[in-house]
């Protein structure tokens, strides 16, 4: 049972969001298509955000993708280090305000970090996708970087949520961007690594947080990818052949949140459906993700 240690605010009602982490390969875009379309309709979601920067073979994102993603019901498409893995890519991110790139690249390049998107019933979503430092490539601070973007346009004043995709290697790095942001977030997630977590949580002044999403793949693989050419680089130390996403059934894996008339997080609660892995469903949503074998688990602030 889910409870909050305020008093429910009056105004609209909770605003109902899905984050999807990492799409990899042709078995994750699978799962997506197949899966989001049915979740979107029986939690009636109203705004939808999936990483998909591993979508094309593993690496980046093409313009069909997006476009497939967000017929799916995406509503926003972020991505991470994989970004311009596509060439196509550096020209299409100019004219899909859909797709974002980390906010903290360098000046000029193309595409946008962050942008406000409006869900079916108005209220407006700001989304910013930023990517960690820590034993990634030397981008500018994506700190300074979250801390422009949420002062320029402030949850409450400018937004009425506001979702933040940490695209980064340490769980160090990304508890410490939820924690810079509580109270000033609805959502803090953490994607790259391919694994969900166990810490889906509601922060001490209200942001939702996930440190890793985990992946929209196959999991009888290496993160996602084919089994012997990880495990032979690993063993032998040798190069060899390109990395190739697993083509078995993928686990859709993400994060649910249900915001109040604040912005904050009222109920939060990690979501996996299909695949390999135990099936994970908000309860407060209804529960239910496969007929056969769902459980819910929701998770609200101690008092």
């Amino acid at each position: 049972m889910s409870y909050s240690p305020h008093d429910p605010p009056t105004g609209p009602a909770p605003l109902r969001l899905l984050f999807i982490g990492d799409v990899v390969g042709r078995a994750g875009r699978k799962a997506l298509v197949q899966h989001l379309p049915r979740l979107r309709r029986r939690w009636s979601l109203d705004f939808v955000i999936v990483n998909g920067e591993n979508a094309a073979g593993g690496f980046g994102i093409t313009e069909a993708i997006c476009e497939e993603f967000l017929e799916a019901g995406a509503d926003c498409v972020t991505t991470g280090n994989h970004a311009f893995d596509q060439r196509e890519a550096l020209v299409f991110i100019e004219r899909q305000p859909r797709l974002l790139r980390p906010v903290n690249y360098p000046p000029g390049t193309p595409g946008r970090g962050a942008n406000l998107y409006a869900a079916a019933d108005g209220r407006q979503i700001l989304v910013i996708n930023v990517q960690g430092r820590l034993y990634m490539d030397a981008l500018d601070d994506p700190f300074a970087a979250i801390e422009r973007e949420v002062g320029a346009c402030p949850l409450g004043v400018g937004c009425d949520a506001l979702v933040v995709d940490i695209h980064a290697e340490t769980s160090s790095e990304k508890m410490a961007m939820g924690h810079f942001v509580d109270g000033r977030a609805s959502l803090v997630v953490g994607t790259h690594t391919h694994v969900p977590t166990a810490d889906c949580q509601i922060m001490p002044h209200g942001v939702g947080y996930m440190t890793d999403a985990g992946m929209t793949g196959d999991y009888d693989s290496v993160i996602g990818m084919e089994k012997e050419e990880p495990l032979r680089r690993f063993t032998r130390k040798t190069p060899g052949g390109r990395l190739e996403p697993a083509q078995g059934e993928a686990t859709l894996c993400g994060v649910a949140v249900e915001i109040d008339a604040r912005g904050l997080a009222r109920k939060i609660a990690p979501v996996r459906v299909g695949g390999r892995l135990a099936q994970a469903a908000p309860d407060f949503w209804d529960g239910e993700v496969n007929s056969d074998r769902a459980y819910g688990g929701a998770m609200s602030p101690a008092k």
